[in-house]
């Protein structure tokens, strides 16, 4: 089951994602930081596009909505009707109060889906953080708080009233704290530890000695000829016979003290375990490879060490705001299922990409877009620029900025490469969700030559009538260099040409380079197997 859903999470969970099926949730939802985020699209040669996308808006508002639902999550008593009437309290009927009864429902609902061996992680700033922790401990109990994981993003902004700020904060919390599932992590020893707890035998092999001893109180062993009892509180690791074996093979040695100590050999360590601060991962630079212009986007080698540390292999794991979609990819790569939900068409179709780039043949299900041509008219009716980001998304093309007036007569682009160094070429998309006529075929053409455009597309839900296909013809063709084959300047498509699988018509050896690529798997696998000090 890899699912990818598009709607508002609270109501997926509630319809679709049954009670303790689910292994893993992370989750980064949009901070009340008072930010409009855009989506920032770089073009080829590095320059950031003029194009922007409102993604979405992250100001959670107090209104008669938010007071609405606080209403209900109020009355339904318990721990969590407690802590949100204590922040009502604190708080007053705020901003930050209209944020916390967002995410209180939500939290219930993940908690619901997760199995008793299951685990969450809350990805969030200092701006909230303490509130979301007493949210969770309402929702999971306090009992099942594991981790306060402080992320270390190495970049800042100065800042000349505080300190600079360079940490997120992952709040991991267990469904049942005596049964969920951890895989501890570890990575490479770092050059200056290795130095200064290593030394080398007289073949050069590098060792440390250890103290073999474990936690909790047990029986005095032999050492060379001399019982000896072990420390208060502790007991020796090994039986008398495993103890005997490791002596004869000089890997317990006796210190000038009397005391025993175990030879462990470099290679034969596992590595350095990971603790919660981690400061070995750095944040998406501008130069990043994997970097898809999604404002939010997290590290991949985030994701995974999570979905690493609290899944195993076969297991679900699911996002409730997946963004650009990295749990998803971290899930993916490392043999999990999957599920994935965002309220944007945007993001479901730059997800769509990612996983084509990253994975080629991943197999998936996307539910809630529209299928038919009623769900479709619905969708425009009810949601012009989600319709828009739906129907670019069919063809591969991405939106430009959706400010009344700004596009001038551009929905979408799309670009592409047909022959080695030349620039990348345009091709112009227009989406009409009403009635169309001949003058928005000509309007095109208009906008095709404005622009220098190789070819424009018109996407209409309503098929075209005859003026316009005369239109159309009329513009005539782009010639693919070297093969001279010909493409139609002017194309017109409908919503069930797209539904049918019918795409815009250009030239097929061409590589679509409308959306940054992300790296296909066997890439990010060399770079997850690089030591991780100092990356």
């Amino acid at each position: 089951m890899n699912n990818l859903y598009y709607g508002d999470n609270l109501d997926i969970l509630h319809r679709y994602i049954k009670g303790e099926t689910v292994d893993l949730v992370y989750l980064d939802p949009p901070f009340n930081s008072n930010q409009s985020y855009n989506v920032l699209f770089a073009e080829k040669d590095g320059a950031r596009a003029a194009a922007q996308i409102q993604a979405f808006n992250d100001t959670w508002r107090w209104d008669q909505a938010a007071a609405a639902l606080y209403e209900e999550t109020v009355e339904a008593g318990g721990k969590v009707s407690d802590c949100m009437r204590a922040f009502h309290t604190f708080l007053g009927a705020s901003d930050m109060l209209a944020y916390l009864t967002m995410m209180a429902p939500r939290l219930v609902e993940l908690r619901r889906v997760l199995k008793p061996t299951g685990s969450l992680y809350l990805h969030c700033d200092p701006t909230a953080s303490h509130y979301l922790k007493m949210l969770l401990d309402a929702v999971f109990g306090p009992g099942n708080f594991r981790n306060e994981v402080t992320w270390e993003r190495f970049t800042f902004h100065a800042d000349a009233q505080r300190w600079g700020r360079l940490h997120d904060i992952l709040l991991y919390y267990a469904r049942d704290d005596r049964e969920a599932a951890f895989n501890t992590q570890r990575r490479p020893y770092g050059a200056n530890y290795i130095k200064s707890h290593f030394r080398a035998d007289d073949d050069g092999r590098l060792y440390s000695l250890d103290n073999p001893v474990g936690q909790g109180q047990g029986p005095a062993r032999m050492f060379a000829g001399v019982m000896l009892e072990p420390p208060s509180g502790t007991h020796w690791r090994y039986s008398q016979e495993r103890i005997d074996q490791m002596i004869a093979g000089e890997r317990i040695i006796m210190t000038k003290s009397g005391r025993p100590r175990m030879k462990r050999y470099l290679e034969e360590m596992p590595g350095q375990a990971i603790g919660d601060v981690w400061s070995d991962i750095p944040p998406i630079n501008s130069q990043a490879a994997e970097r898809l212009g999604y404002p939010t986007q997290k590290p991949v080698a985030l994701l995974e060490r999570i979905v690493r540390a609290s899944s195993n292999e076969g297991d679900l794991v699911l996002d409730p705001f997946c963004g650009c979609g990295t749990t998803i990819a971290a899930a993916q790569s490392l043999g999990r299922r999957w599920i994935g939900i965002d309220i944007t068409h945007l993001a479901i179709g730059l997800i769509r990409s990612r996983l084509r780039d990253t994975f080629g043949d991943a197999q998936f299900t996307v539910i809630g877009e529209p299928t038919s041509l009623p769900d479709a008219a619905a969708l425009a009716n009810s949601e012009p620029y989600q319709f828009q980001w739906w129907a670019l998304g069919l063809v591969g093309a991405r939106p430009v900025e959706q400010k009344k007036g700004a596009d001038r007569g551009i929905d979408g682009r799309l670009f592409f490469h047909d022959e080695e160094r030349s620039k990348s070429k345009q091709i112009i998309i227009s989406v009409k969700a009403g009635g169309t006529g001949a003058a928005h075929v000509r309007d095109l053409r208009g906008v095709i030559d404005r622009e220098k455009a190789e070819i424009g597309v018109l996407i209409s839900m309503q098929p075209p009538t005859e003026p316009m296909r005369r239109e159309a013809a009329d513009a005539g063709f782009y010639a693919a260099p070297f093969t001279n084959e010909k493409y139609p300047r002017l194309q017109l498509l409908t919503i069930a040409d797209l539904l049918s699988g019918k795409g815009i018509d250009y030239p097929r050896h061409a590589a679509n380079v409308t959306h940054r690529r992300a790296p296909r798997a066997q890439e990010q696998a060399t770079t997850a197997a690089l030591p991780l000090e100092g990356v």
